[in-house]
């Protein structure tokens, strides 16, 4: 799901126009990344928290030189997710908005990590 299905999807649940929920779901991003610059966490009951983490500064290396170099230490954002959540994605729990729990506990081949799943603040 982009951002346009988020608002898309908004806009059609809350019977608003389109205007009125991208403003909505852009105020709720800020806060949430305002919070986290402050260094809080954000707790999402029933759906997860987000929170800081400190990178330490590491080694690696450069894979097309093999050269040894240092990765800077950094803050990250975590997300972490509730254990209704994570239920419902795994498929144990009954979705309200489906009707109905999901038929197979398998993991999704798109399901795979991706490397923009932390996001640097």
């Amino acid at each position: 799901m982009t951002k346009a299905s988020l608002i898309d999807d908004l806009s059609q649940r809350s019977e608003r126009t389109k205007k009125e929920a991208e403003q909505i779901v852009d105020a709720v991003l800020d806060a949430i990344a305002d919070s986290l610059a402050k260094g809080e966490k954000v707790d999402l009951r029933g759906f997860g928290s987000f929170q800081v983490s400190g990178k330490k500064e590491r080694q690696g290396r450069n894979p097309k030189t093999g050269e040894a170099l240092t990765i800077a230490a950094r803050n990250v954002a975590v997300f972490k997710p509730s254990r209704e959540l994570a239920e419902r994605v795994n498929g144990m729990g009954t979705s309200a908005a489906s009707g109905g729990s999901m038929s197979s506990a398998e993991p999704r081949e798109e399901s795979a990590k991706v490397h923009g799943d932390k996001i640097d603040v």
